[in-house]
Protein backbone atom coordinates (compact mmCIF):
# COMPACT_ATOMS: atom_id res chain seq x y z
CA UNK A 1 0.00 0.00 0.00
CA UNK A 2 1.57 3.27 -1.55
CA UNK A 3 0.69 6.33 1.62
CA UNK A 4 0.10 9.82 0.04
CA UNK A 5 -0.38 11.13 3.78
CA UNK A 6 3.10 13.16 4.09
CA UNK A 7 1.73 15.84 1.53
CA UNK A 8 -1.80 16.64 0.86
CA UNK A 9 -4.02 14.49 -1.34
CA UNK A 10 -6.66 15.91 -3.83
CA UNK A 11 -9.16 13.51 -4.97
CA UNK A 12 -10.43 14.92 -8.33
CA UNK A 13 -13.54 14.25 -9.91
CA UNK A 14 -13.96 14.13 -13.94
CA UNK A 15 -17.37 14.38 -15.54
CA UNK A 16 -17.93 18.40 -15.41
CA UNK A 17 -15.30 18.69 -13.19
CA UNK A 18 -12.58 18.25 -15.59
CA UNK A 19 -14.43 17.96 -18.51
CA UNK A 20 -17.77 18.55 -19.60
CA UNK A 21 -20.08 16.02 -20.25
CA UNK A 22 -24.00 16.56 -18.85
CA UNK A 23 -24.13 19.16 -21.77
CA UNK A 24 -23.88 16.16 -24.17
CA UNK A 25 -27.19 14.56 -22.17
CA UNK A 26 -29.14 17.48 -21.79
CA UNK A 27 -29.12 17.76 -25.61
CA UNK A 28 -30.03 14.16 -25.93
CA UNK A 29 -32.75 14.57 -23.85
CA UNK A 30 -33.57 17.42 -25.64
CA UNK A 31 -33.49 15.45 -28.85
CA UNK A 32 -35.57 12.67 -27.44
CA UNK A 33 -38.27 14.70 -26.20
CA UNK A 34 -38.54 17.11 -29.23
CA UNK A 35 -39.01 13.20 -30.81
CA UNK A 36 -41.34 11.85 -28.65
CA UNK A 37 -43.73 14.67 -29.22
CA UNK A 38 -46.09 13.75 -26.38
CA UNK A 39 -49.22 14.81 -27.12
CA UNK A 40 -50.36 15.20 -23.32
CA UNK A 41 -47.19 16.01 -21.58
CA UNK A 42 -45.61 18.90 -21.45
CA UNK A 43 -41.71 18.57 -21.80
CA UNK A 44 -41.51 19.11 -18.02
CA UNK A 45 -43.48 16.34 -17.25
CA UNK A 46 -41.77 14.03 -20.04
CA UNK A 47 -38.72 14.76 -18.25
CA UNK A 48 -39.93 14.22 -14.89
CA UNK A 49 -40.36 10.88 -15.77
CA UNK A 50 -37.41 10.15 -17.58
CA UNK A 51 -36.00 11.03 -14.24
CA UNK A 52 -37.98 8.75 -12.26
CA UNK A 53 -37.35 6.12 -15.02
CA UNK A 54 -33.13 7.08 -14.78
CA UNK A 55 -32.82 6.73 -11.34
CA UNK A 56 -34.20 3.15 -11.36
CA UNK A 57 -32.04 1.96 -14.03
CA UNK A 58 -28.89 3.40 -12.17
CA UNK A 59 -30.09 0.54 -9.80
CA UNK A 60 -30.50 -2.29 -12.59
CA UNK A 61 -27.71 -1.00 -14.80
CA UNK A 62 -24.91 1.38 -13.10
CA UNK A 63 -24.25 4.68 -14.87
CA UNK A 64 -23.16 5.28 -17.74
CA UNK A 65 -24.47 5.41 -21.91
CA UNK A 66 -25.81 1.77 -20.86
CA UNK A 67 -28.10 2.94 -18.64
CA UNK A 68 -29.27 5.94 -20.01
CA UNK A 69 -29.98 4.12 -23.80
CA UNK A 70 -32.34 1.98 -21.15
CA UNK A 71 -33.72 4.98 -19.52
CA UNK A 72 -34.70 6.52 -23.26
CA UNK A 73 -36.33 3.27 -24.42
CA UNK A 74 -38.27 2.59 -21.26
CA UNK A 75 -39.71 6.41 -21.02
CA UNK A 76 -40.45 5.81 -24.91
CA UNK A 77 -42.47 2.48 -24.02
CA UNK A 78 -43.97 3.96 -20.99
CA UNK A 79 -45.28 7.18 -23.17
CA UNK A 80 -45.85 6.21 -25.91
CA UNK A 81 -48.98 5.78 -27.81
CA UNK A 82 -47.05 3.85 -30.50
CA UNK A 83 -45.40 0.09 -30.13
CA UNK A 84 -41.66 0.44 -30.09
CA UNK A 85 -40.67 -1.59 -33.59
CA UNK A 86 -37.01 -2.03 -34.13
CA UNK A 87 -36.61 1.17 -35.95
CA UNK A 88 -37.57 3.37 -33.29
CA UNK A 89 -35.77 1.40 -30.92
CA UNK A 90 -33.03 2.20 -32.96
CA UNK A 91 -33.26 6.25 -33.20
CA UNK A 92 -34.05 6.29 -29.11
CA UNK A 93 -30.85 4.20 -28.60
CA UNK A 94 -29.09 6.50 -30.84
CA UNK A 95 -29.86 9.78 -28.89
CA UNK A 96 -27.58 8.17 -26.25
CA UNK A 97 -24.89 6.82 -28.50
CA UNK A 98 -24.77 10.26 -29.63
CA UNK A 99 -22.89 11.14 -26.49
CA UNK A 100 -19.94 8.85 -27.15
CA UNK A 101 -19.18 10.46 -30.59
CA UNK A 102 -18.15 13.94 -28.53
CA UNK A 103 -14.37 14.58 -27.93
CA UNK A 104 -13.38 15.16 -25.04
CA UNK A 105 -13.81 19.20 -23.61
CA UNK A 106 -11.27 20.29 -21.12
CA UNK A 107 -12.93 22.86 -18.88
CA UNK A 108 -10.97 25.98 -19.63
CA UNK A 109 -7.86 26.33 -16.53
CA UNK A 110 -8.20 22.80 -16.14
CA UNK A 111 -4.40 21.29 -17.71
CA UNK A 112 -2.99 24.42 -16.11
CA UNK A 113 -4.28 24.31 -12.63
CA UNK A 114 -3.06 20.54 -12.94
CA UNK A 115 0.27 21.38 -13.51
CA UNK A 116 0.80 23.56 -11.32
CA UNK A 117 -1.05 20.92 -8.05
CA UNK A 118 1.02 18.34 -9.48
CA UNK A 119 3.83 19.59 -7.99
CA UNK A 120 2.44 20.49 -4.44
CA UNK A 121 0.16 17.44 -3.62
CA UNK A 122 -0.73 14.00 -4.93
CA UNK A 123 -3.46 13.95 -7.15
CA UNK A 124 -5.89 11.25 -7.85
CA UNK A 125 -8.58 10.98 -10.18
CA UNK A 126 -11.62 9.65 -8.77
CA UNK A 127 -15.00 9.08 -10.61
CA UNK A 128 -17.62 6.99 -10.89
CA UNK A 129 -19.55 5.42 -13.57
CA UNK A 130 -18.99 2.57 -16.05
CA UNK A 131 -14.82 1.36 -16.48
CA UNK A 132 -14.41 1.32 -20.04
CA UNK A 133 -16.54 4.39 -20.61
CA UNK A 134 -14.67 6.43 -17.75
CA UNK A 135 -11.31 4.92 -18.16
CA UNK A 136 -11.73 5.97 -22.14
CA UNK A 137 -12.49 9.33 -21.84
CA UNK A 138 -9.70 9.45 -18.81
CA UNK A 139 -6.89 8.77 -21.45
CA UNK A 140 -8.92 10.43 -24.61
CA UNK A 141 -8.63 13.57 -21.92
CA UNK A 142 -4.49 13.84 -21.95
CA UNK A 143 -5.08 14.71 -18.25
CA UNK A 144 -3.93 11.30 -17.30
CA UNK A 145 -0.30 12.41 -16.85
CA UNK A 146 -0.91 14.55 -14.13
CA UNK A 147 -2.22 11.96 -11.39
CA UNK A 148 -1.06 9.48 -9.50
CA UNK A 149 -3.73 7.06 -9.99
CA UNK A 150 -7.45 6.52 -10.96
CA UNK A 151 -9.93 5.34 -9.43
CA UNK A 152 -12.66 4.42 -11.16
CA UNK A 153 -15.90 3.31 -8.60
CA UNK A 154 -19.44 1.97 -9.24
CA UNK A 155 -21.26 4.66 -6.62
CA UNK A 156 -19.44 7.53 -4.68
CA UNK A 157 -20.73 7.65 -1.29
CA UNK A 158 -19.50 7.50 2.34
CA UNK A 159 -18.05 4.02 2.36
CA UNK A 160 -16.15 4.13 -0.83
CA UNK A 161 -14.74 7.08 0.70
CA UNK A 162 -13.49 5.24 3.31
CA UNK A 163 -12.55 2.75 1.71
CA UNK A 164 -10.38 4.77 -1.03
CA UNK A 165 -8.40 6.36 2.11
CA UNK A 166 -8.08 3.28 3.47
CA UNK A 167 -6.31 1.63 0.51
CA UNK A 168 -3.63 4.57 -0.05
CA UNK A 169 -3.33 5.44 3.42
CA UNK A 170 -4.52 8.93 3.36
CA UNK A 171 -4.94 11.19 6.13
CA UNK A 172 -8.54 12.51 6.84
CA UNK A 173 -7.35 16.26 7.34
CA UNK A 174 -4.58 15.60 4.58
CA UNK A 175 -7.30 14.77 2.01
CA UNK A 176 -9.72 16.85 -0.39
CA UNK A 177 -12.48 15.85 -2.34
CA UNK A 178 -12.78 18.11 -5.47
CA UNK A 179 -15.94 18.33 -7.52
CA UNK A 180 -18.83 19.53 -8.52
CA UNK A 181 -21.74 17.22 -7.30
CA UNK A 182 -22.94 18.02 -3.66
CA UNK A 183 -24.44 14.31 -4.06
CA UNK A 184 -21.64 12.50 -4.88
CA UNK A 185 -18.46 14.19 -4.62
CA UNK A 186 -18.95 16.98 -1.64
CA UNK A 187 -21.41 15.02 1.14
CA UNK A 188 -20.42 11.85 1.46
CA UNK A 189 -16.85 12.82 1.70
CA UNK A 190 -17.43 15.43 4.33
CA UNK A 191 -19.75 12.69 5.45
CA UNK A 192 -16.53 10.29 5.66
CA UNK A 193 -14.39 13.14 7.73
CA UNK A 194 -12.46 14.17 4.18
CA UNK A 195 -12.41 17.79 3.76
CA UNK A 196 -14.43 19.07 0.08
CA UNK A 197 -13.81 21.79 -2.43
CA UNK A 198 -17.22 22.27 -4.41
CA UNK A 199 -16.80 23.70 -7.69
CA UNK A 200 -20.36 24.53 -8.82
CA UNK A 201 -21.40 23.74 -12.65
CA UNK A 202 -23.78 25.08 -14.10
CA UNK A 203 -25.32 21.83 -15.51
CA UNK A 204 -24.30 19.47 -12.88
CA UNK A 205 -27.05 16.49 -13.89
CA UNK A 206 -30.33 17.30 -12.13
CA UNK A 207 -30.23 13.56 -9.67
CA UNK A 208 -27.01 15.24 -8.14
CA UNK A 209 -28.32 18.02 -7.07
CA UNK A 210 -28.91 17.94 -3.36
CA UNK A 211 -28.12 20.84 -0.63
CA UNK A 212 -24.56 20.85 0.17
CA UNK A 213 -23.85 20.04 3.93
CA UNK A 214 -22.31 20.83 6.90
CA UNK A 215 -18.82 19.00 7.16
CA UNK A 216 -18.30 16.30 10.06
CA UNK A 217 -16.44 17.34 12.82
CA UNK A 218 -12.78 18.51 12.01
CA UNK A 219 -13.30 18.45 8.01
CA UNK A 220 -13.25 21.24 6.16
CA UNK A 221 -15.37 22.77 3.39
CA UNK A 222 -14.04 25.05 0.68
CA UNK A 223 -16.21 26.39 -2.20
CA UNK A 224 -14.35 28.06 -5.43
CA UNK A 225 -16.05 29.54 -8.32
CA UNK A 226 -13.48 27.62 -10.81
CA UNK A 227 -11.46 25.04 -10.99
CA UNK A 228 -8.65 27.41 -11.60
CA UNK A 229 -9.59 28.90 -8.65
CA UNK A 230 -7.67 25.90 -6.86
CA UNK A 231 -4.35 27.48 -7.26
CA UNK A 232 -5.26 30.49 -4.89
CA UNK A 233 -5.71 27.59 -2.31
CA UNK A 234 -3.22 24.70 -3.07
Amino acid sequence: MTSFSSRQTLLIDADDTLWENNIYFERAIADFISFLNHRAYTPEQVREVLNDVERDCIVRHGYGLHSFAHALVDTFERLAVEPLTPGLHQTVVGFAHAIAEHPIEIIAGVPETLAYLRDRHHLIVMTKGNITEQSGKVERSGLKPYFSAVEIVAEKDEPTYRSIADKYGLAADMTWMVGNSPKSDINPALAAGLNAVFVPHDNTWVLEHEAVAEPASGAKLLVVESFAALRGHF
